[in-house]
């Protein structure tokens, strides 16, 4: 079955756009998606210039239910990821076999560095620091007014170069459980907090969070990854499928089409070979380049970027996990009067649990 995917610039669900057709093309009928209401939560507390917060920011409770919410979601992404993994039939068993041997490899060669273990995360690597040096040093970074960075440790160094170059750095919250995207712009902040705007405290601290009718674009995207082919630019992230939401999110708002470079940093020892690219599915996000402590590899990738939301490879279990899905979902089969497609059911991580 083909699958159904959505942009942001029809008002039909089942209508595909040519990607870069622009938004405000008198050919293409517009919708109005206003969902900020839905989602701006109580972290919507940014800085200025002056380093005041427009109000109170409880850091340490955010930070407990963070850690305690990852936690839950890594103890059941591992009982998960061993049943599928011994599933001969399920579609995603090879990808935990090469992760569980990157995870594996990184802590018996002593290449990770905190958080440990690495397992079910995006390993922090040793480098790490190096790799991202190198990736500012592309001219896809220098030429970018607005990087995409994911937030994890290993990808620290990216965000903290990408705001002290004064570029508009675009960051989603931690599995998106507490709202969607996040924006910061060296203006917004004090000099003196830029290390910690980088944290993922400081971006629900200092950040400004932002909705699906913002209108932004962002000119490079930069992805954590537990593995990569640096010869096809196939990539293997945790298993969760946030990036590739993220991603897909960021098709629909109309940010980013097929010419956005995708960059990925990582250790050597996380380049593989093994990817079979033929078993990757349509949502999979592949990279166009490769930084890592020695080296800057250009994939010159040929495998299709994914075009928008797939909604029949989105299970109800996930789509229950993010609000603002639940919402964009419901406003559109409202207006289109057609039902929109669900994936098949799946057994998921607590990871968006939050308190009401």
């Amino acid at each position: 079955m083909d699958a159904q995917f959505l942009k942001l610039s029809s008002a039909f669900p089942f209508t595909t756009i040519t990607p870069k057709q622009p938004l405000n093309s008198p050919s293409i009928p517009q919708t109005k998606i206003h969902l900020s209401k839905f989602f701006l939560n109580k972290s919507r507390n940014y800085t200025t210039a002056t380093g005041k917060n427009d109000a109170a920011f409880d850091e340490a409770a955010y930070e407990a239910e963070r850690l305690s919410l990852d936690a839950a979601a890594r103890d059941s992404m591992a009982q998960i990821s061993e049943v599928e993994a011994q599933d001969s039939d399920d579609p995603k068993a090879w990808k935990w076999v090469i992760r569980k041997r990157v995870w594996d490899l990184m802590e018996a060669r002593n290449i990770a560095q905190f958080p440990r273990p690495v397992h079910h995360r995006i390993p922090n690597f040793v480098g790490a620091h190096i790799a991202a040096n190198k990736l500012s040093e592309l001219d896809e970074f220098k030429e970018a007014k607005c990087v995409k960075v994911n937030p994890d440790t290993p990808q620290k160094q990216v965000r903290f170069l990408t705001l002290n170059d004064g570029k508009k750095l675009l960051t989603p919250q931690p599995r998106l459980r507490t709202g969607f995207f996040s924006v910061l712009e060296y203006s917004m902040l004090n000099p003196s907090i830029i290390k910690e705007a980088c944290t993922s405290v400081g971006v629900a601290k200092y950040g400004r969070p932002i909705g699906l009718e913002e209108n932004i674009k962002v000119d490079l995207i930069v992805i954590g990854s537990v593995a990569v082919d640096p010869k096809t630019g196939a990539r293997l992230g945790k298993g969760e499928g946030f990036a590739e939401l993220e991603y897909g999110m960021l098709r629909y708002m109309g940010a980013i089409d097929d010419s956005t470079t995708i960059v990925t940093s990582v250790h050597d020892e996380q380049l593989v070979d093994d990817i079979p690219i033929e078993k990757l599915l349509v949502h999979d996000v592949p990279v166009d380049i490769i930084c890592t402590p020695t080296q800057v590899i250009y994939t010159n990738t040929s495998i299709p970027k994914p075009q928008g939301i797939y909604w029949d490879k989105l299970s109800p279990e996930k789509l229950a996990q993010i609000k603002i899905l639940r919402v964009l979902k419901s406003k559109i089969e409202r207006e289109s009067g057609q039902k929109l497609p669900s994936g098949p059911s799946e057994k998921l991580p607590p990871t968006a649990r939050r308190k009401r």
